[in-house]
């Protein structure tokens, strides 16, 4: 038999939470309550509507969603590309709110790289490969000639870590889609950013190649420890990263945590995966709409504090 916790028992909790530390004080990423305010012909969009996520570093993630669900947008303002209307939002301890136009410079140029799905946005015609990675770090730093050799040999060091070293010499038009995309992985990676962003950077390609391209993600993330966050379509791609965060409405809504469990019998190693509702800053929970369906939950639904859980029951209120 269970008993409701006491107000002494209640009051006990909420001191504890009142003395924990400030929230995302240890991830690489942090948003907290974030909006994004759109205003078009007069017409006000809520792209963001307290959106909280955090990122640990070294982190290889991924984050889903339906169109217009805020997912592009919270891209673009981690990238430095887009300001919050609301909130905070911290990257490698840049305050994105706070940043003047200079800092936003700088902070594109180095602490951030960025993969769009459009292979042709990502790389310059008329360069070659190894030229389209030296370009970020010609860019970050003054050009000397012991420099150029230095971002001649990084750039080479990527094209050799991400196996297409053979493109070297090669412009776009001369590569395949896998390659170019690559390529674009290379130099986002050009100035080591604390933090890799990539939109639908599978979305062009077949399945075979998007294998290739997460596996060239999945290198940088091992090798290099960088931290990556992926948008994507792609269940395929999703699927492979040990957290996938959906978002919903303009906030993050499930969270999917995978991890790998060896069988004591036979030894073989199997990833399970298990869904989590996610709990916002404010305390709002968004229940998948598979289980409020299922049960007939709407407009309201009843609560029940147990010690060590919170029930959550369909509205009987009309059959009392």
């Amino acid at each position: 038999m269970t008993t409701n916790p006491t107000l002494a028992d209640l009051t006990t909790r909420a001191a504890t939470a009142r003395n924990a530390p400030t929230y995302g004080h240890d991830a690489l990423i942090t948003c907290d309550r974030l909006v994004r305010i759109f205003t078009t012909d007069g017409i006000e969009v809520q792209a963001l509507q307290g959106l909280d996520l955090l990122v640990r570093d070294g982190e290889l993630m991924a984050l889903v969603g339906a169109s217009g669900s805020g997912k592009s947008t919270l891209m673009n303002i981690l990238a430095g590309l887009d300001t919050p209307t609301a909130g905070a939002a911290r990257v490698a301890d840049h305050d994105l709110l706070a940043m003047t136009p200079k800092d936003r410079l700088a902070y594109r140029r180095r602490t951030v790289g960025f993969v769009w799905q459009q292979t042709a946005r990502n790389l310059l015609p008329y360069l070659t490969a190894a030229q389209n990675i030296t370009l970020p770090m010609q860019l970050a730093t003054r050009t000397t000639r012991k420099a150029r050799k230095a971002q001649t040999e990084r750039a080479l060091e990527l094209l050799e870590l991400l196996d297409i070293a053979d493109c070297r010499d090669r412009h776009p038009n001369q590569m395949s889609g896998g390659q170019q995309q690559r390529v674009a992985i290379a130099v986002a990676l050009a100035n080591s950013p604390a933090v890799l962003l990539a939109d639908e950077p599978t979305g062009e390609l077949d399945s075979h190649t998007a294998e290739q391209i997460f596996a060239a993600f999945r290198t940088a993330n091992e090798h290099l420890g960088t931290t990556i966050v992926i948008v994507t379509h792609d269940q395929a791609v999703a699927s492979e990263v040990r957290r996938t965060v959906a978002i919903r409405d303009g906030r993050t809504s499930t969270e999917v945590l995978r991890r790998s469990e060896v069988d004591a019998t036979t030894g073989h190693e199997t990833v399970v995966a298990r869904e989590y509702a996610m709990l916002d800053r404010a305390g709002r929970l968004q229940l998948p709409a598979e289980y409020t369906e299922t049960l007939g939950m709407r407009d309201r639904v009843a609560l029940e504090l147990e010690p060590d859980h919170i029930g959550v029951w369909p509205d009987d209120s009309d059959r009392a």
